[in-house]
């Protein structure tokens, strides 16, 4: 892991106590989901969504590659989507790079560029909008992870997935094109990194 994101890390499980006690009993259902898995020795399938696959789906997908690697968890596959494509919010990927992530296009598009975004100099994940139903990702056997309340509400149904669990977070796009969005995108960025973090934490011992 780069040096940056991992001193990050360390700093944000710390942080763990501020996490309030009705999100960790959610939480707590992606650790229980994780464990049960691994104790089968199966393929974890984390699939996040929200409406634009531009910004919180985006963390959540790539806190969770970061959080197996720090916690050495296994066979896990880390996926987003939504329900419209956009494109990857370049404030978004500004706050990834601000945290330590390296990021380089992979497949140049006016409308929607496909980016290679790494965490480690051996791993990386290919980021871009698409739809939860896309082919690059699973169509079942994994859980969805709704990281928006829109996306929760206009998919009351996901073909395919053996567990849905909604984790909305506060949309960062309201700073866009505003002194603040810098911050509040890496704030967002945090805080979804640092209840991932938790969640990994706590796999096997809830189970």
């Amino acid at each position: 892991m780069f040096e940056k994101i991992e001193n990050l890390v360390h700093h944000l499980i710390k942080k763990f106590d501020e996490i309030p006690d009705e999100r960790k009993l959610i939480l707590n259902n992606i650790s229980n989901y994780i464990s049960q898995k691994n104790a089968a020795n199966e393929e974890i399938n984390l699939v996040y969504m929200c409406t634009h696959n531009s910004r919180r789906s985006h963390f959540g997908q790539l806190a969770a590659v970061v959080a197996a690697s720090f916690y050495k968890v296994k066979n896990v596959k880390s996926f987003s989507g939504g329900t419209e494509v956009t494109s990857f919010n370049q404030n978004a990927i500004k706050a990834l790079q601000n945290i330590g992530f390296e990021i380089s296009t992979k497949k140049p598009n006016a409308n929607n560029p496909w980016y290679k975004v790494a965490y480690n100099k051996a791993n990386f994940q290919l980021c871009y909008s698409k739809l939860f139903d896309d082919k690059s990702i699973p169509q079942n056997n994994f859980i969805a992870i709704m990281t928006c309340s829109e996306a929760e509400q206009n998919c009351p149904f996901i073909a395919g997935a053996t567990m849905r669990i909604a984790t909305t977070y506060k949309d960062p796009k309201e700073a866009d094109n505003t002194d603040q969005a810098p911050l509040i995108y890496e704030e967002r960025l945090k805080q979804i990194l640092t209840e991932t973090l938790y969640a990994f934490s706590k796999i096997n011992s809830n189970s």
